[in-house]
């Protein structure tokens, strides 16, 4: 499965496998649709820091700037060709991409504050995460903040609720999933 060998030189330029800067993001999104395809089911792809330097991250309290555009630049085609990748071969359907984080970052500079060095703080409240595929609806938006994007003003989602999607577009149903805690049926 991790002999990238017999893929089609259409493959391997799509992802971007051999490209020397984002070449070993780009072997763990083929790996991802090659271990779905043999059958496994559960992929997580984890992504802490960039171009080799433990500093440079989505934790972006300084330099954000800097941070997110190398790691856009190291997600963006990789991400972007597994979903075509599983459309192709028909396996997007059956598949659920999910991409997000614990957290988002507030509006607000932090850090050194010049005109290149600044960053934003953790914000726990207010963030994006999306789904692809496995029976969700494409073009759905859900949530908003307000004009700051720092407080949420329509439709806020818990963790739980989030979680009880997954579940539903898994086959599940979040109801019997519970954990008695203090006297109470929790969800999970």
């Amino acid at each position: 499965v991790i002999d990238f060998r017999d893929e089609p030189s259409h493959v391997r330029k799509l992802y971007g496998i051999d490209d020397p800067v984002i070449g070993a993001s780009a072997r763990n999104f083929l790996l991802a649709r090659r271990l779905s395809e043999r059958g496994v089911r559960f992929v997580q792809i984890y992504n802490g820091g960039a171009l080799g330097s433990p500093r440079i991250n989505w934790d972006g309290h300084e330099d954000v700037r800097d941070n997110h555009l190398k790691q856009a630049l190291l997600l963006d085609q990789p991400c972007a060709a597994l979903l075509k990748d599983l459309k192709q071969r028909g396996m997007l359907d059956d598949t659920l991409v999910i991409w997000g984080g614990e957290f988002g970052r507030t509006i607000y500079s932090q850090g050194g504050l010049s005109k290149t060095n600044y960053g934003r703080d953790h914000h726990p409240r207010c963030f994006t995460m999306w789904m692809a595929g496995g029976g969700t609806k494409p073009g759905s938006v859900y949530g908003e903040t307000d004009d700051f994007s720092y407080n949420i003003v329509k439709d806020p989602v818990h963790i739980r609720d989030f979680h009880a999607t997954i579940l539903q577009l898994m086959g599940f149903d979040h109801e019997k999933f519970t954990v008695r805690y203090q006297g109470l049926d929790q969800k999970l």
